[in-house]
């Protein structure tokens, strides 16, 4: 029997409870390596391409005197480009960075929610530690101590990494579409909410709201504007199951 990925169960306001998913070393040290490379090639670049224009010609040697026009231009925006790369983007991304979503994990609040810019900042700080001695250290050493796999900058700002998909390789999860969506906890309540006013709205209410719902959770329809009421609302009812906690 294969070890269970610990999860982290939000309670949501319409009672669904949605079981996300922790991201253990192995996908955070994925998603770090794709990271570093990114801003290495964009840091690098844009230090040979400033430095080739300052020197007016296709050298990268360094100016025989390193005055502050060269240190603004070249260097200041190269190292901004490496050390702001992760709170910048993630910030923009709401929890992502390019490496994270190839991993397929993202950051979230402990509550489920996208993390806010104070949290992020605040975990892109404590990198500083968590990157002690050598290679994450001291990172690497929380990440396998703690049960929910979190770093020094994680139990910091409250946040956590998990998958953006359930880990499931069962044949009926492989069979059902919306089990491969990402979990949007506010999408999920949303979903509940209109199947419970589903008898209230009109036909055109229903199937706007429903095609949107499923569009939010990046899933497909496969209807058109003249959609088939009854195949929405099955679509909308397996993203509901799909989010339930699943059985030990």
């Amino acid at each position: 029997m294969s070890a269970r990925l610990p999860e982290l169960t939000v309670d949501s306001v319409t009672g669904i409870d949605v079981a996300l998913p922790v991201a253990g070393a192995g996908a955070r040290a994925y998603a770090f390596l794709i990271d570093w490379v990114i801003r290495l090639i964009l840091g690098l670049a844009w230090y040979s391409v400033a430095t080739v224009v300052h020197n007016g010609d296709l050298s990268l040697a360094l100016p025989s005197q390193t005055d502050a026009r060269w240190f603004v231009a070249v260097v200041a925006p190269a190292l901004a480009i490496y050390f702001l790369y992760h709170p910048v983007l993630e910030t923009l991304m709401r929890g992502r960075t390019p490496g994270k979503r190839m991993a397929g994990v993202s950051i979230i609040s402990r509550d489920g929610s996208a993390p806010g810019v104070g949290a992020l900042l605040t975990r892109n700080v404590f990198r500083l530690i968590d990157s002690l001695p050598l290679f994450y250290g001291i990172g690497l050493i929380a990440v396998m101590a703690t049960h929910e796999h979190r770093r020094i900058g994680d139990l910091a700002a409250g946040t956590l990494l998990v998958y953006d998909t359930p880990a499931s390789s069962t044949p009926a999860a492989a069979a059902n579409p919306a089990a491969h969506a990402r979990f949007d906890v506010v999408g999920v309540e949303l979903v509940s909410e209109l199947l419970e006013r589903w008898p209230l709205l009109t036909s055109q209410a229903r199937c706007q709201l429903a095609l949107q719902l499923l569009a939010r959770q990046g899933l497909k329809t496969d209807v058109s504007s003249g959609a088939d009421e009854a195949t929405l609302h099955a679509q909308l009812e397996r993203l509901v199951a799909s989010s339930a906690p699943r059985s030990a």
